[in-house]
């Protein structure tokens, strides 16, 4: 059985672990009526990420509180989409640990070391973490309520009546309750990623990823969907967003991660960051964006 080696509390690099604080704006988004401080609803300590002789990622430490949006930013290649798909287990991780909402993902602590959950424990996990792709991966023999109701009434046993119902709310949220009998090839890029968005809330998910979801579309589509996550913000959802989009950045993000090279570079308030960035690097590659 696959076994992870867990940090020690004293070997977590302070710089970083500094740089992830949560910014101001996602203190109030997640503000509750209890003064208590809320569990993360994402916690990454010291995750490492190799293949082969290749550290993708050098020790990651960062936290997302519920309701926050952090938005990560960087240059192709800094770690970003396969950090995400690390905190779905999609990835295994070499080091460190991650949970989502206090559970370990992917594996179970003994003694010291973490040890690999079998695939039906990483699949009951995976059902409450939505994941949405540069791609849209739709079935493309299936219509738009077909793809959406599949995984509730496969994975979870949901009965149909419910999840075509619940399908349906769904595509009038993402502005598509007209084509719900419209096959993937009928429909634009924009629509199909707005679908494959549906398809992910359908589970119910407690969390929401988003890897580049608006990289594929052509410039004119990309404000619908873009439109779409705003509001799932506004409704308190959760979520971390791999993006070159830096208006939904600094507009909708509570925090703003810049990673490069496998590690956290700079972080903080996303209008500050932006606006001011602290490291050269941060500067150097805003410079290219913005």
């Amino acid at each position: 059985m696959t076994t992870v080696p867990t940090p020690e509390d004293d070997a977590v690099p302070e710089t970083q672990a500094q740089s992830a604080d949560v910014a101001p704006a996602a203190a109030t988004r997640a503000t509750t009526a209890t003064t208590m401080p809320a569990t993360p609803m994402v916690e990454a300590l010291d995750v490492h990420k190799s293949y082969g002789r290749v550290e993708v990622l050098q020790g990651i430490t960062l936290k997302v509180l519920p309701r926050e949006v952090m938005c990560l930013i960087g240059p192709s290649g800094s770690g970003k989409s396969t950090f995400l798909r690390c905190i779905n287990h999609l990835e295994k991780i070499n080091a460190g640990r991650l949970s989502v909402d206090g559970e370990l993902v992917g594996y179970q602590q003994r003694g010291s070391r973490l040890h690999e959950l079998h695939e039906r424990e990483v699949a009951r996990q995976r059902t409450e973490i939505g994941m949405v792709f540069q791609r849209f991966n739709l079935f493309p023999h299936m219509t738009a309520i077909e793809n959406i109701v599949e995984a509730p009434i496969r994975v979870k046993g949901e009965p149909r009546d419910s999840a075509r119902a619940h399908a349906r709310e769904l595509l009038e949220k993402v502005g598509l309750g007209d084509r719900a009998t419209a096959y993937p090839n009928q429909l634009s890029g924009g629509q199909q990623q707005r679908v494959a968005i549906a398809r992910a809330l359908a589970m119910r998910p407690k969390l929401m990823l988003f890897d580049e979801p608006t990289s594929a579309l052509d410039p004119e589509l990309v404000g619908d969907v873009l439109a779409v996550m705003r509001q799932l913000a506004d409704d308190g959802m959760t979520m971390i967003v791999v993006t070159h989009e830096m208006g939904f950045a600094r507009e909708v993000g509570d925090s703003l991660v810049f990673m490069d090279g496998g590690v956290v570079v700079e972080s903080g308030n996303p209008r500050e960051v932006l606006a001011n960035p602290q490291h050269e690097r941060t500067r150097s590659f805003l410079s290219k964006v913005l």
